[in-house]
């Protein structure tokens, strides 16, 4: 067994595709972080980002997004985002009106690694890695 892949804690809940389901991801991702005595930044400003753009680029009607959160005997945090448009791919590149398209390039900034990938069908995760501060 792959002892790297292993989970040691896991957090997920299903969220409404609102502006109050993006505040409440954020709430919910601090208030996990401190029970498992991680810090909550930047980790929090990344679930924000990734939940906002799941609310704005990911709503489909009927449907919610889900949040995870997990952390593996390596003590690397995954943070991951499904939401339900798997062809709304997010690009990085940032919008000229000067106000959005700013929030991939921030979770580059803050996480040590982030992705998407397919599914599950037909959704997409979009996932940010933030590994553990050295001791």
């Amino acid at each position: 067994m792959n002892r790297q892949n292993t989970c040691t804690w896991h957090f997920s809940v299903p969220l409404s595709v609102t502006r109050r389901g993006a505040r409440l991801a954020r709430l919910l991702a601090a208030e996990q972080l401190e029970a498992w005595g991680l810090p909550v930044d930047p980790a929090r400003l990344v679930v924000a980002e990734l939940a906002a753009n799941a609310v704005l680029h990911g709503r489909v009607a009927g449907r919610s997004f889900r949040l995870g959160l997990s952390v593996g005997e390596t003590g690397v945090l995954r943070i991951e985002v499904v939401d339900a448009r798997g062809d709304a791919l997010p690009g990085v590149s940032a919008a000229t009106d000067g106000e959005s398209g700013y929030g991939l390039l921030l979770v580059g900034e803050l996480a040590d690694r982030w992705g998407v990938v397919d599914g599950p069908l037909p959704c997409k995760t979009v996932w940010a890695e933030i590994d553990p501060d050295p001791v």
